[in-house]
């Protein structure tokens, strides 16, 4: 009789590997650089331990597998070995039946299922085998090409189930038609492997844990250097060019330190320098306009004289002195500006404030220069305000006086308060108004606009530059052409009570100046502020 002898398998078998994808979605991080250097180091410790996490899993799990595969195979190949030896062939049910409860004693009980043509015999007569012997593996065992496995999930359950062929012992490797399956319970190896993940699982808090108070300590000391180089770029821009950095080490951190300060050096010399030369500009302009009083005083005497007599002159001569009348107030006017302008220079300027009728003001500025009849004016009668009169008419001055030389009637003069802590005084005009360079540069020193566009040579200050003294007379003879100072002194003092100018184009056409200052009551008066 021949004996049957299982097939050693030819191989391992295809195996299943398990595999796991880790989505990421994107995140915007928001806050400062200490905020993001531990978000990225929690999250590069976090991604580590979950793959460091996934791959344990993977590996223990295809080890425990793999090693009860290798022994479900050797096992039931020995013990078909020893029990089918005393098998004959063809097989009856209940030889067939015998025969498969010896190979389950043999292999701890497990459920053990033998096949020959149409007969088939189960170690255990309750087990459901039909769903946990696949009819793939029936198949692939039926080839007769060695042992085959395969894991199956049966009501929520992992099994191995493992079949092979049984070939003749006497050298014959024809298949006998014989097929034995057992059918093996992973839910032991299944629990050993979740357990495995759970611990390590468990380990990845403390070292997510870990990794943020390492974020902190590296954010804390990569960011202090960065935070004093801010304090002290804050305080070099706010003015105080003496601030410096303190440099340690020898890192990027200290190179970024060093040119700071060698930067800061560089600036503090050349604002230093630039100081020293404003300086001697502003006292040369000083001393300059203070020597040119004298003989000024001098010439405008002689000037008045020769004007009183020119009608006593040849025309040649009542002309020459006229121009001479002319020019000598206009060079008069621009000696005071030029005090003025160095006055505010070099911050020796004060108000001196007073309770003031603002509507009043610009009334009696008006009638000083016989504006009155030529201005349309809307005035606010109740606004009073704590103010230096002397120079709310220099501003008013200047402001009409520009209006009447380059624009076009009707001028006017409106004052309001729209709001209860500030006034405005709007000088309105109609004449061609304002291109968008000389807007940019009006109020800029020596600016004049073009020629081109005076009206006259007799009627106020100048766009963009001269019209009255600084302190807001004229000459007998005129205004003649500005020295392009006017509105920048009369911007000057708006700044000086705390306000501003503002010039612009009228929709209708034509050009607007409007004066901004904080209304101050009466008993909010300070004395002697600058």
């Amino acid at each position: 009789m021949r004996r049957p002898v299982p097939r050693r398998p030819s191989g391992h078998g295809p195996r299943r590997s398990l595999r796991r994808s880790l989505g990421r979605g994107s995140r915007r991080l928001a806050g400062g650089l200490r905020v993001r250097l531990v978000v990225t180091f929690v999250l590069v410790a976090l991604v580590s331990a979950v793959t460091a996490t996934a791959l344990a899993y993977r590996d223990a799990r295809t080890a425990v597998l793999q090693r009860t595969q290798n022994t479900a195979v050797n096992d039931l190949r020995e013990r078909v070995a020893v029990v089918g030896a005393g098998l004959d062939l063809p097989p009856d049910q209940r030889s067939l039946s015998r025969f498969a409860a010896k190979v389950s004693e043999g292999l701890g009980a497990r459920i053990v299922v033998a096949r020959h043509q149409d007969l088939t015999a189960v170690s255990d007569a309750y087990a459901d085998t039909e769903g946990r012997i696949t009819a793939e593996l029936r198949a692939a065992v039926r080839s007769g090409d060695g042992a085959r496995f395969q894991r199956v999930q049966w009501r929520g359950d992992p099994y191995l189930v493992v079949g092979t062929p049984v070939t003749y012992a006497d050298g014959d490797r024809r298949t006998s038609g014989l097929e034995v399956f057992v059918i093996t319970d992973l839910r032991a190896e299944r629990d050993d492997t979740a357990a495995l993940l759970d611990s390590v699982r468990t380990g990845t808090v403390p070292v997510v844990v870990l990794a943020a108070l390492l974020a902190l300590l590296a954010a804390g000391t990569v960011l202090r250097p960065v935070r004093k180089l801010g304090r002290a770029t804050r305080e070099l821009a706010a003015g105080d060019l003496g601030s410096r950095v303190a440099v340690r080490g020898h890192d990027e951190l200290a190179d970024l330190a060093r040119t700071f300060n060698e930067t800061a050096d560089a600036l503090q010399a050349s604002d230093a320098e630039l100081r020293a030369q404003e300086a001697k500009a502003r006292r040369f302009v000083a001393d300059v306009s203070h020597e040119l009083r004298t003989p000024l005083a001098a010439m405008t005497m002689v000037a008045t004289v020769l004007e009183e007599d020119a009608d006593q002159l040849p025309p040649d001569a009542a002309h020459a002195a006229r121009t001479v009348g002319a020019e000598t107030a206009r060079l008069s006017r621009l000696v005071e500006d030029l005090m003025e302008i160095s006055r505010f220079d070099a911050g020796a300027v004060r108000l001196d404030a007073t309770v003031t009728d603002l509507a009043d003001t610009v009334r009696a500025s008006l009638a000083l220069r016989g504006w009155t009849d030529r201005v349309t004016v809307e005035l606010r009668e109740d606004v009073r305000a704590v103010v230096d009169r002397r120079r709310i008419d220099v501003i008013v001055a200047n402001l009409v006086g520009n209006a009447l030389r380059h624009g076009a009637p009707p001028v006017t003069v409106t004052l309001a308060a729209p709001g209860g802590d500030r006034v405005t005084l709007e000088v309105a005009d109609r004449g061609p108004g304002l291109p968008p360079e000389a807007q940019e540069r009006v109020f800029d020193r020596f600016y004049k606009a073009d020629a081109a566009r005076t009206r006259s040579t007799s009627g106020g200050g100048d766009r963009g530059g001269g019209g009255p003294g600084a302190d807001g007379s004229f000459g007998q003879g005129g205004f003649g052409q500005g020295s392009g100072l006017g509105m920048a002194i009369a911007l000057e003092n708006a700044r000086l009570h705390g306000g501003t100018i503002e010039a612009a184009e009228r929709p209708e056409g034509g050009a607007v100046f409007t004066l901004h200052l904080p209304l101050r009551h009466p008993e909010e008066e300070e004395e002697g502020d600058g």
